[in-house]
């Protein structure tokens, strides 16, 4: 997993509700901690990590900012609609950028248009990975951790640029979708990371995300999975017998569910390693308590897990 810091790019992807969000802030901050300048980019202008981690609330109407978390450690969240006018005003004089941006029926345009707005996020993503950014005043980051969409949406967004670069053939639009798709597909500068339970069908929706990579056009591979929450295995041996030959009561239906919980969980995990072969397997421990009360203290301990 220490490998995947020495990428300009790590791709944070995986089935809804498997603690991506969290899977991606522990990298960054990993990352961070070992000084490297690291970005956190979400879409769809969501802002999870960057609450979990701050100390203050950001400012209204800061989505689509490089927000400085401190120590090393950005956040951003990208929404195509501001990706859009940073793009246009880009490539673009001032007066026709303007003009676009502000009319309404280019907006109409670009929402109408399948696959563009997954091309807007991942070419912002990718902007931010460069060591020569186009954006104004703006310093390369060593690392770009991005919080990607649920597992088929997010291959959406990884494909999008090669599906335009195709589709184009030729002009600017064939260019960017080709320079995006190139960095994508290719192992040495990114890396796409999925996030799993060790429960059934999201380890189901984990290998059907390694098939879907593995085919045109990006034709990549995971580079490795995280399987989040995994219940520690409480009970062996002699204590397993005795508690299953023990009298029912509360404490042991608990303490039975849990170990049959536990159980499966390993299942699922041996399951999955037979499956992925030689791709790396990590874990996190289940941390009991309420999702949303995870700390940026919390997150460290658990990216430090993970690279360890």
């Amino acid at each position: 997993m220490r490998d995947l810091l020495s990428k300009p790019l790590v791709v944070v992807t995986g089935k809804g509700g498997v603690g991506k969000s969290t899977v991606a802030a522990a990298l960054g901050m990993a990352a961070a901690s070992r000084g490297l300048r690291t970005i956190v980019a979400e879409v769809s202008a969501r802002d999870d990590v960057s609450r979990a981690l701050a100390t203050d609330a950001p400012a209204p109407g800061t989505t689509f900012v490089e927000r400085d978390l401190g120590d090393g450690l950005h956040h951003i969240s990208i929404d195509p609609e501001s990706a859009l006018e940073e793009y246009v005003r880009d490539q673009l004089p001032r007066g026709v950028s303007d003009l676009l941006t502000s009319s309404r029926m280019f907006a109409y345009l670009v929402a109408a248009t399948p696959g563009l707005r997954e091309l807007l996020t991942v070419g912002k993503v990718w902007e931010l990975a460069q060591p020569d950014r186009r954006t104004p005043g703006a310093h390369p980051y060593d690392l770009v951790v991005l919080d990607a969409p649920a597992t088929g949406h997010g291959v959406g967004v990884l494909t999008a640029p090669g599906t335009f670069a195709d589709a184009a053939r030729m002009g600017p639009v064939a260019r960017q979708g080709g320079k995006i798709h190139a960095m994508l597909a290719d192992p040495e500068r990114t890396a796409i990371v999925a996030v799993s339970r060790a429960e059934e069908m999201p380890v189901n929706e984990t290998l059907t995300l390694r098939d879907a990579l593995a085919d045109d056009p990006l034709r990549q591979r995971l580079a490795a999975v995280v399987v989040n929450g995994v219940l520690p295995n409480r009970f062996r041996g002699a204590e397993l017998r005795a508690l299953e030959a023990a009298p029912p009561s509360r404490a042991v239906r608990a303490a039975r569910t849990e170990a049959a919980r536990a159980r499966a969980h390993r299942s699922q995990l041996a399951r999955l390693r037979r499956s992925v072969g030689d791709v790396p397997v990590r874990t996190l421990p289940f941390v009991f308590g309420d999702a949303g009360d995870l700390d940026g203290a919390a997150v460290a301990r658990l990216g430090e897990e993970l690279v360890r």
